[in-house]
């Protein structure tokens, strides 16, 4: 008797919890990613390297991609979307200079890693995602790790989110030939704007905005390959 209930458990165990070598595994993946990609380049702001300690990034990618989740590079996501580079990720965060009061918008939600980790950092984070299917996967993940101060939805991000607005920082992370004007308005004053902008398919600019008496002083940071930001068909 005494075995049979010995093996019970055992299944239990199996069904209940994943490999727990599987997670060790993916935590040290993650120290090295942390070390060895975005602190050794030059990403220095603890909270942000603290969040990306924390986010389980291979939770945010297809189950295929899983093993890959920790690479120095993007992901595919599906729908023609990836998950950015990990050092792009440290690298954009650190540029807006996230505090725990802060209020942040992301127009592009895409698997909702970027949101998982400002949303480690600042109060609360506002997400648009214009591929439903994407934004609802993103949405029931969020819900899975227990993120209760992400806000997110399906819609054309062009708008911005004006009902939240304004907001401490927005992080935009599809290419725009040009930044929507309805994103500049929604930010405050003195508040920074990080945004991918070019051609499509081609080389853009990573730039840096920040807001003083109504105007944009703007900052190009790196050159950078983002995919298209796309708007919803009239």
């Amino acid at each position: 008797m005494f075995l049979f209930a010995r093996f019970y458990v055992f299944l239990f165990l199996l069904v209940a919890f994943p490999d727990q070598r599987d997670q060790d595994d993916y935590v040290e993946l993650r120290k090295d990613m942390v070390e060895r990609q975005i602190r050794n380049r030059g990403v220095n702001d603890q909270a942000v390297l603290n969040a990306m300690l924390k986010v389980p990034r291979h939770l945010f990618v297809p189950d295929h991609q899983q093993p890959y989740a920790y690479d120095d590079r993007p992901l595919s996501i599906g729908n023609n979307q990836t998950i950015s580079q990990p050092y792009i990720v440290g690298f954009m965060t650190e540029a807006i200079s996230p505090e725990k009061g802060d209020k942040v918008l992301e127009i592009g939600t895409g698997s909702g890693y970027q949101a998982a980790v400002l949303a480690e950092i600042v109060d609360k984070v506002y997400t648009i995602e214009i591929i439903s299917e994407l934004a609802d996967r993103a949405e029931n993940t969020f819900k899975r790790l227990g993120y209760d101060n992400i806000y997110s939805m399906a819609g054309d991000g062009y708008a911005g989110w004006p009902e939240e607005a304004p907001f401490d920082a927005i992080m935009v992370t599809a290419a725009p030939e040009e930044i929507p004007p309805p994103l500049i308005e929604q930010l405050k004053e003195g508040g920074r704007m990080i945004i991918p902008v070019g051609p499509i398919y081609r080389v853009q600019s990573l730039q840096l905005l920040i807001k003083r008496n109504g105007k944009m002083k703007v900052q190009d940071l790196l050159p950078v390959r983002f995919v298209p930001f796309t708007r919803e068909e009239n």
